[in-house]
């Protein structure tokens, strides 16, 4: 299911159109992403939690040459499935 797949599921199990459905989640993924920006974890009840995690700088290899290469810390976002999003599956 891709993002316009899924406002015109949104507007048909609300009852609002896709214009509103569109308004809706684009609002929705932004208050998101604020919230991981500011180090916040974000919890929907259910369905699961957006957090973020720090990655340590490591060393790696890169594949073509075999040298070793420093990879740098970095914040990723993580996604822990619910319970009911885990039994639904």
């Amino acid at each position: 299911m891709n993002k316009s797949e899924l406002i015109e599921k949104i507007a048909a199990t609300a009852g609002l159109t896709k214009a509103d459905s569109k308004k809706a989640l684009d609002a929705t993924l932004v208050a998101i992403k604020d919230a991981l920006a500011a180090g916040e974890k974000v919890a929907l009840v259910g369905f699961g939690t957006f957090a973020v995690s720090e990655r340590p700088a490591r060393e790696g290899i890169n594949p073509s040459t075999l040298d070793k290469i420093q990879i740098a810390a970095k914040k990723v976002a993580k996604f822990k499935a619910g319970s009911e999003l885990n039994a639904a599956l």
